[in-house]
C-alpha cells in the first residue's frame, strides 16, 4: 500500500463514522434503534440483508476453499444461501415483520416468552449471545489477517482499528446507521469486485478467460460442484442451516424483515437479497477460482489478498481493501445491534426488576452500552481465534456456527409456523439442549476417538438433525398448544392487516420506552 491506498482506506472510515453521526438524529427510542421504527424501504432492507451476511471470511477462509477446490465454494456456500432466503421470502419474512407490527416487539426473541415460556426464551438468548461473540470474533480476526497482509499491521492492532470504527457508527446510529453504511459498502464492494474481475481477466486471456481456462492443469478438479469435505450431506445440511440462519435464526437478518413497513415489503426485501446472493458471489469468486494460474502460495487463505497486491494499481488496491472492510463491518455491526436488542429486551429484564422500570432515555442508553460491550468481547475473542482451541478462522465460522446455529434457531423459526403449534416449551428446550450436547459429542469425544476425526459434513449436520427431529416429535408426543399460544400464532400468520402500529413497548413492567 502507498499513500493513495491509505487515503482511500482512511476516507472510507471517515464516511462510515459520518453516516453514523448523521443517523443519530433518526434515533429517538428503542424502536428506532433496533428496528428503524418499521420505516425502512424494502430495497434498503434487502441490500442491508445481503450485505450483513458477508464478512472478510469470504476473502480468507472461503478464498482458501475456492483456491483449493474451485466452484465447490459457490455451490456449497452462496447458492444454498440464495435458495434458503428465497424459501424464507414467503415462509419467514412476512411473519417476522408481523412479530414487530402486531406484537409490538423490538427483539426477535421477545415473542418467545409468550410462544413458549421465560426459561425457553432465556436459554435461546444466552446461548445465541455466546455463540455470536465467538462468530463475530472470527470475523474481526479475518479482516485483521487481511490488513496484516497488506500493511504489516499486527493482528491485534487491526482488530482494534476495525472494531473501534464500527463501534462509533453502529452505537450512535443504531439500525439506521447499519443499513445506510451497508448501502455505501455495497456500492464500494461492487466497484472493487468488478475491478478485481477485470484485472484477473486482463492478466489471463481477456474476456474469454471465463470459459477458456478450465482445462489448465493447475485448475484440475476445480469444476467439480462437490469436492473435499464439502459433499452432498454437507450441502443438504448447509441448505437447512442457512435457511434458518439467513431468515432470522441468528437474529440480525430477522431485524431487516422487522424493519420494513409491511409483510409484503419484507417479502420483497428477502427476494432482492436472494437474487443478490445468487448472482453477485459469482463475480467475487471467479478470481479466487483461477488464482492458482496467477500466484502460488502455501497459505490459500492469503491467495486473494496476494493476487490483489500483484494485479491492482494503487488506489484500486485501496478500494479492494475497503471492500474487505465493508463486508466485515456490515456483518459485525448488524450482529452487534441484534445482540444488543436481545440483551436489553430479553435478558436484562429477566435478571433485574429495575430494568423493567427504565424510561426512554435509560432504555436507549442501555442499548448503546450493550452494543459496545458485545463489540468489546468479540474483539477480545478475535485475539484468540487462531489458538489451538479454535484451530483457525474457517473452523469457527463453518463448524461452530453451522453446527450450533441449528439447535438455537429451530425453536425460534419453526415456532412462527402454524404447522408446529403443538411444539411447546418442552419440545423447544429438549431439542435445544440435546442439539448442543450432540454438537459437543460429535465434535470432541467421538471425533477424538475416530481416525481422521468425524467428517465435517456430519459435524455440522447431526446436531441440526437431532434438534429438528426432537422438536417435531416431542410436539406430537407431548402437545402443549394452548388457546393463548394458538392466538399468538394466528396473529402472525393471518394476512388480515389487523394492527400495524410500530410502537415498541418496554419490557414487562417498564414505562415510557416508546
Amino acid at each position: 500500500m502507498n499513500g493513495l491506498d491509505w487515503a482511500v482506506l482512511i476516507g472510507y472510515f471517515g464516511v462510515m463514522v459520518a453516516i453514523g453521526v448523521w443517523s443519530h438524529k433518526r434515533v429517538d427510542n428503542v424502536s428506532d434503534f433496533f428496528t428503524a421504527g418499521g420505516k425502512m424501504p424494502w430495497w434498503l432492507s434487502g441490500i442491508s440483508h445481503h450485505m450483513s451476511g458477508y464478512s472478510a471470511v469470504m476473502f480468507t477462509g472461503y478464498a482458501a476453499i475456492a483456491y483449493t477446490y474451485g466452484i465447490t465454494s459457490y455451490v456449497t456456500w452462496s447458492f444454498p444461501i440464495a435458495i434458503g432466503i428465497a424459501i424464507g421470502a414467503k415462509l419467514f419474512a412476512p411473519r417476522l415483520n408481523r412479530v414487530r407490527s402486531r406484537l409490538h416487539v423490538a427483539s426477535p426473541l421477545e415473542y418467545l416468552k409468550n410462544r413458549y415460556n421465560l426459561p425457553t426464551q432465556q436459554a435461546l438468548a444466552w446461548s445465541g449471545v455466546l455463540l455470536k461473540i465467538v462468530d463475530v470474533g472470527a470475523k474481526w480476526a479475518a479482516i485483521a489477517t487481511l490488513l496484516s497482509v497488506f500493511t504489516g499491521v499486527s493482528l491485534n492492532m487491526g482488530i482494534l482499528i476495525t472494531g473501534a470504527v464500527t463501534a462509533v457508527y453502529c452505537t450512535v446510529g443504531g439500525l439506521w446507521a447499519d443499513a445506510l453504511t451497508e448501502l455505501g459498502q455495497f456500492i464500494i464492494q461492487f466497484i472493487a469486485g468488478i475491478a478485481m474481475l477485470v484485472a484477473v481477466m486482463a492478466e489471463l486471456n481477456g474476456f474469454s478467460t471465463l470459459w477458456s481456462v478450465w482445462d489448465e492443469p493447475a485448475l484440475d478438479g476445480h469444476t467439480k460442484p462437490l469436492a473435499g469435505p464439502y459433499m452432498m450431506v454437507f450441502l443438504i445440511a448447509y441448505l437447512f442451516i442457512k435457511t434458518f440462519e439467513y431468515n432470522g435464526g441468528m437474529w440480525n437478518q430477522a431485524q431487516r424483515y422487522m424493519a420494513t413497513d409491511s409483510a409484503k415489503s419484507a417479502t420483497r426485501s428477502a427476494a432482492l437479497s436472494a437474487v443478490l446472493w445468487l448472482v453477485w458471489p459469482l463475480v467475487l469468486f471467479f478470481p479466487m477460482w483461477v488464482a492458482p494460474l496467477i500466484i502460488k502460495t502455501d497459505v490459500p487463505a492469503d491467495s486473494y489478498a496476494l493476487m490483489a497486491e500483484q494485479l491492482l494499481p494503487h488506489g484500486l488496491l485501496g478500494l479492494v481493501i475497503v471492500g474487505f472492510f465493508s463486508h466485515t463491518m456490515a456483518m459485525c455491526s448488524s450482529d452487534a445491534n441484534a445482540i444488543a436488542a436481545v440483551v436489553t429486551r430479553d435478558i436484562m429484564p429477566a435478571v433485574s426488576r429495575k430494568v423493567r422500570e427504565w424510561d426512554t432515555r435509560m432504555g436507549l442508553l442501555a442499548a448503546r452500552w450493550a452494543t459496545l460491550l458485545f463489540l468489546g468481547l468479540s474483539m477480545a475473542i478475535a485475539t484468540q481465534v487462531n489458538s489451538g482451541f479454535f484451530d483457525d478462522i474457517i473452523t469457527v465460522v463453518i463448524k461452530w456456527v453451522a453446527g450450533l446455529m441449528g439447535p438455537i434457531a429451530i425453536p425460534l423459526m419453526l415456532g412462527l409456523l402454524p404447522w408446529f403449534r403443538k411444539s411447546g416449551p418442552t419440545a423447544a428446550l429438549i431439542s435445544w439442549g440435546l442439539g448442543l450436547f450432540t454438537f459437543w459429542l460429535v465434535n470432541y469425544p467421538i471425533s477424538w476417538n475416530v481416525d481422521g476425526g468425524v467428517p465435517l459434513q456430519y459435524q455440522v449436520s447431526i446436531p441440526l438433525a437431532v434438534s429438528l427431529v426432537l422438536y417435531i416429535l416431542i410436539g406430537y408426543v407431548k402437545p402443549e398448544d394452548t388457546p393463548e399460544r394458538d392466538a399468538l400464532i394466528e396473529k402472525i400468520n393471518n394476512d388480515d392487516p389487523g394492527s400495524t402500529s410500530t410502537a415498541v413497548p418496554a419490557p414487562a413492567g417498564a414505562a415510557g420506552v416508546e
